[in-house]
């Protein structure tokens, strides 16, 4: 169970969102989605190179 200090970030970051226009709040978040995207990019390359790689990925798609 998360703690109340998270849950009270978690609502003032959807009141800013709301509150803001969207060029503002993505200078915010944009870097960090941006990095989640090229970890997860080199997570299915790395995978990719080990036996049964393909298989594991094509796996993991479907749940998508």
């Amino acid at each position: 169970m998360r703690d109340k200090t998270h849950t009270e970030h978690i609502e003032r970051w959807a009141e800013f969102v709301k509150t803001h226009p969207r060029h503002v709040w993505i200078r915010e978040v944009g870097p960090l989605i941006d990095a989640q995207i090229i970890m997860a990019n080199a997570f299915y390359e790395r995978l990719a190179k080990v036996k049964g790689g393909i298989e594991k990925i094509r796996k993991l798609r479907k749940l998508e």
